[in-house]
């Protein structure tokens, strides 16, 4: 049995620099471009950092702070073995943006980073300046969804389509199958997610191979799979409750969402229904890309990225 890499491998050099940053009692890994208002890149699971390498680059040229930052439990940040509930992990995001000099920030998140930049935008509205959220809607949106079609039998439902968040809630078991075989199902799941014309590039192949070593890294398959256990255990809680109360406010900070038109992660009808819970509603479905626009069509994504965030 091979041994598990060394964090400090996922510092892939590039027109970037790496730091730590220390924030909220934990240590969080960042790799910085440019100068101007802070955006703050957020990735989603399985993933780490480099998932925002393309908007790394064009952000800086763009006359942005681009800072993508390994989540709590990720990459060559600290994996404490507590900390993976939402109020802690946006604590870690507003706490990021003071440790980085700056009161206020434009956040961009995929997947779960998407989860986690709605999160502080209701429970931290002062350090939030913008909000994108990739192939995310609003969490209590998305979990509306879930709730309505977890008892369907149709094959193509939002419960269905979500049916790693109800695998990881049994322990150990799910820790091994994220690493078996190197990591195998993390490229079986980016395939399963991802649109066709991204497959069949150079790049595609080298963010699996990153992705399935940067899970390997010690500590990341067991903290990666803490964020959805707290998600689903949580609601049979008070804390769940109220979080609930605590996410219902509306966010007013201007925010847009961008999705790949052919997503089989996040179901159209969900895609709609975050509009109660934010103040304003922009939407683009970028076509044939899938759960990862920002990789798969990093032009599109970042024109409209660019766009959004000089406007706010």
């Amino acid at each position: 049995m091979s041994a598990a890499p060394d964090p400090s491998t996922v510092r892939v050099d590039g027109p970037w620099a790496h730091r730590d940053v220390y924030a909220n009692g934990i240590r969080l890994h960042v790799a910085e471009t440019g100068e101007g208002p802070l955006v703050l890149l957020l990735h989603g699971f399985a993933e780490f950092w480099w998932t925002w390498r393309h908007q790394l680059t064009a952000l800086g040229d763009a006359g942005f702070r681009a800072v993508a930052v390994d989540l709590r439990g990720y990459g060559d940040s600290d994996k404490p073995p507590r900390g993976y509930d939402a109020w802690t992990l946006a604590g870690d995001v507003a706490g990021l943006v003071g440790a980085l000099g700056e009161t206020r920030a434009h956040l961009v998140g995929h997947g779960w980073g998407g989860l986690l930049a709605w999160t502080a935008g209701a429970l931290h509205p002062r350090v939030v300046r913008s909000i994108s959220a990739v192939s995310a809607p609003h969490p209590l949106a998305l979990r509306g969804q879930i709730r309505r079609t977890a008892l369907r039998r149709r094959s193509r439902n939002q419960a269905r389509a979500l049916g790693h968040v109800f695998r990881a809630q049994v322990p150990v078991f799910p820790e091994r199958w994220l690493t078996r075989d190197r990591a195998a199902v993390v490229e079986t799941l980016i395939r399963r997610w991802a649109g066709p014309g991204w497959q069949r590039t150079p790049d595609f192949v080298e963010s699996v191979s990153r992705c399935r070593d940067a899970v390997l890294v010690h500590g990341t398959a067991h903290c990666s799979l803490e964020y959805y256990r707290w998600a689903a255990r949580s609601q049979l809680r008070s804390e769940g409750r109220r979080f609930t109360e605590a996410l219902s406010r509306i966010v007013d900070a201007p925010s847009q969402q961008l999705y790949g038109a052919e997503d089989p992660c996040v179901l159209p009808r969900s895609r709609e229904a975050s509009a109660p819970w934010v103040r304003t509603h922009i939407r683009h479905d970028i076509p044939g890309a899938g759960h990862f626009p920002h990789e798969e069509d990093p032009e599109t994504t970042n024109a409209l990225l660019t766009m959004f965030l000089r406007g706010n």
